[in-house]
């Protein structure tokens, strides 16, 4: 699908079933519309979570059994929702992650931060689950595993350009237990101390990615086979991570084609 933001993992790509395509893009459009008020362009924050109470406004109608106003929950549920009977707490949990984003800059440990990542990247997990009739709860569990490792993935990448954002989603005991300060952030200092504290972050979210790969050999199919390549493309990244010595500021790591055919070549 076409979309204006980079994506280093594969959205609804071409190793999905046909007849699952457009629900995917249907709940994709919504998670980056939703993601977008929360996150572009200059508008005031009071104004972002006008408009996303104007989603969760929707999302009640909708729970009432009644037709949606905007086209966008129109697609998503006449796409997604209505034909494969979607729960609409995932939906919910994304718009109150997203709301969190406009007020919440800053978090204190890595608990804070696994629940942000629960109601931010989960969901998408299982709601591709749900798409798929998985529904066992360790199947759940190491979806959730996995889509919380990814999150963290695109945390860690992503530094220089939360910074931008006035974001900084490296808990700040770890920042004080490594001895590395905002201003060094703001610095662009990736020296030692700062290359110790990503390490130990990315080891993190490895462990979480290397626990729920298991699914990926438990699904069968085209799924399967789709979120084999997800979780190397987030090893991937983390390789690429520790290859420029977690200096994010200069050397944002991104998948080229010839990474694309090693993780095509290994999710077989």
């Amino acid at each position: 699908m076409s979309v204006n933001h980079y994506e280093n993992f594969p959205v609804g790509s071409l190793a999905m079933p046909r007849h699952l395509r457009k629900p995917t893009h249907a709940i994709y459009a919504f998670a980056r519309t939703a993601d977008d008020i929360a996150d572009e362009g200059d508008i005031a924050p009071e104004q972002r979570i006008a408009e996303l109470n104007k989603l969760i406004h929707e999302l009640d109608l909708i729970q009432q059994n009644k037709q949606p106003e905007t086209p966008l929950m129109q697609h998503l549920l006449n796409e997604a929702i209505a034909p494969h009977q979607i729960p609409l707490q995932p939906f919910y949990d994304l718009l109150d992650a997203f709301a969190q984003d406009v007020v919440k800059k800053r978090y204190e440990n890595f608990g804070e931060l696994v629940d942000y990542a629960r109601r931010s990247a989960n969901p998408v997990g299982r709601l591709m689950l749900h798409l798929y009739g998985v529904h066992d709860e360790r199947s759940l569990g190491q979806s959730d595993g996995i889509c919380t490792a990814l999150q963290l993935i695109n945390f860690w990448q992503d530094v220089a350009v939360d910074w931008q954002k006035n974001r900084v989603y490296i808990p700040q005991e770890d920042l004080r237990k490594f001895g590395v300060t905002e201003q060094q952030i703001a610095d662009g200092k990736a020296d030692f101390a700062f290359q110790r504290l990503m390490a130990y972050e990315c080891e993190r979210a490895f462990k979480m990615l290397h626990a729920g790969s298991p699914l990926g050999r438990t699904l069968k199919g085209r799924v399967g086979f789709e979120l084999r390549m997800i979780v190397l493309g987030g090893q991937t990244i983390l390789q690429k991570l520790d290859g420029v010595k977690y200096d994010v500021f200069n050397q944002r790591p991104v998948l080229g084609w010839k990474d694309w055919l090693r993780i095509i070549k290994g999710a077989f």
